[in-house]
């Protein structure tokens, strides 16, 4: 009996190598529309789809393959007497290996195309006949990833194509269409202003598989979602070794400090060490910004990652390479800069893409079969509002601003003591305010805390970080209030002439 082989795709590289060999092992070839004519024009050997339904594609194309002589050859079972028989009956031939690739959905969707455009490329006999081959994969072998063509013609060359092999490729389709449905429902939730839909579908693609995990017993994966918008890992490598689970995670920290300071006229520097900032400095230029960061922690920076928004130069290069770095990520690098880091044959050297407002919709946090998702935190403050009889300089005011830019970014409880744009002491993830404040302040007694400011991430419980901070010189303090103790520290501002500013925004991060 002639096998017979369907084939419909969108993307044509390499199909008609593959139906080529298919038409030189026997294979009979059907295909509809473009696939056919590119077919046609190239010498192989194929029949239309109207020749074996008997009936014309219609609307536009939308049916054509939606039909019993398709699906009923597809689907039945080859060991199952009444399944055999019927199809005999019916005068229906076997169809024994369907290649399917889909509209592109996912290319109209990034292209920014029109809601009719989108609606006309959502492919519905595709993923039909991809489900019906995958279905019965034991008698049908279902493909819809060019990479796999030269492996099925090996194999069916040495007849070698076994029923593992069969139910991998099944595997690959029911994934292909289940991501091409979620790319759909993700844009349909987006068209309805469904942004928590009862049913979150969310698709991934691995991307690269990690030496490990966080620890070297724990495997890891980068998996990228295909329609996310603006990517804040969006980076080329131009030096050293691969990036591990542990860098990508303090990269992404790194960035997200970044953000904060994009609109700036100045170049930012941060520092980041598992996650949190343990630097960050504002300056003229990159030199300048990234000798301030240093400064503001020349302990914790080692084996750190160091960010800075702007082009690094041979003097920045060279302090750079004055102390162990995991990583060195900025928009740009001279040409001779680039060199002196390279010496360094393991420092990960990375090249930015400017970077944007972020436009996902969540930040989530899988926890184990239950998965927390919230609106990402792209607020800063609601409004500044002094609540004691002094009121901030505009130097104080400039640095609350800053110093809340990055309390914002730190593990809580969390707190920044800034001066001049120039982190001083950093204090976080503590499980109490006060102790976050001391860890900050007695981590960098040989600083000179006089006339600094101090950021918290959430509001004072008590008075006792005003009574610490004045002890140090601290004259003004930034927090969101709304403790029921709040009058207690703004009269304790008020004792030790300090001033204090509200923003009404609070930023635990866990």
């Amino acid at each position: 009996m002639t096998k017979r082989a369907l084939i419909s795709v969108t993307d044509k590289s390499g199909v008609v190598e593959f139906a080529r060999e298919l038409n030189n092992l026997g294979y009979e070839v059907i295909s509809t529309g473009n696939t056919f004519k590119t077919l046609k024009e190239n010498g192989i050997n194929a029949i239309t789809i109207d020749e074996v339904t008997k009936f014309p594609e219609m609307l536009d194309g939308r049916v054509k393959t939606l039909n019993p002589y398709i699906h009923g050859g597809i689907l039945y079972k080859r060991d199952n007497k009444s399944h055999v028989d019927t199809v005999y009956e019916h005068k229906i031939e076997s169809i024994d290996l369907v290649v399917v690739n889909l509209y592109d959905f996912e290319g109209t969707l990034k292209a920014g195309k029109s809601h009719e455009e989108m609606i006309e490329n959502i492919d519905i006999g595709g993923p039909s006949m991809i489900r019906s081959a995958a279905k019965n994969y034991k008698d049908v072998t279902v493909i819809v990833d060019v990479a796999d063509y030269d492996m099925i013609i090996e194999k069916l060359k040495s007849n070698d194509l076994t029923l593992e092999d069969r139910k991998k490729l099944s595997y690959k389709a029911f994934s292909t269409t289940a991501r091409y449905d979620a790319l759909i429902s993700t844009y349909f939730a987006g068209e309805v202003g469904d942004s928590y839909p009862e049913i979150l579908n969310l698709t991934f693609q691995k991307e690269q598989t990690l030496r490990y995990g966080e620890n070297p017993h724990q495997k890891g994966v980068l998996y990228s979602q295909p329609n996310a918008k603006n990517p804040i890992l969006n980076y080329e490598q131009l030096n050293g070794k691969e990036l591990s689970f542990n860098n990508l995670n303090d990269l992404h920290g790194c960035l997200e400090v970044m953000r904060e300071f994009k609109n700036n006229t100045e170049v930012v520097s941060v520092a980041i060490k598992h996650t949190n900032p343990c630097g960050v400095g504002l300056g003229r230029d990159a030199y300048d910004a990234y000798t301030k960061c240093y400064e503001s922690d020349t302990v914790s920076i080692f084996g750190g990652i160091v960010g800075i928004t702007s082009t690094v130069g041979v003097e920045t290069a060279k302090k750079l390479n004055e102390i162990f770095l995991e990583i060195v990520v900025a928009y740009d690098y001279t040409k001779e800069a680039l060199e002196i880091l390279k010496q360094k044959k393991n420092l990960r050297v990375l090249k930015l893409a400017k970077i944007e407002d972020s436009l996902q919709p969540y930040d989530m946090k899988y926890l184990d079969g239950k998965l927390l998702v919230q609106d990402k935190n792209n607020s800063l403050v609601e409004k500044y509002e002094t609540v004691t009889k002094v009121e901030p300089t505009k130097e104080q005011l400039e640095d609350m601003e800053f110093g809340m830019k990055v309390v914002k970014n730190m593990k809580s409880n969390a707190i920044a003591i800034v001066k001049n744009g120039q982190t001083l002491a950093l204090g976080c993830g503590q499980t109490s305010r006060i102790w976050a404040l001391k860890n900050a302040l007695e981590n960098n007694k040989e600083k000179d805390f006089k006339g600094a400011t101090l950021a918290s991430d959430a509001f004072f419980p008590f008075d006792d970080c005003v009574t610490l901070a004045n002890e140090y010189g601290i004259v003004s303090v930034v927090q969101p209030g709304g403790s029921m103790n709040d009058k207690d520290s703004i009269k304790a501002c008020d004792k030790y002439e300090m001033t204090m500013v509200f923003t009404g925004t609070r930023h635990f991060k866990h």
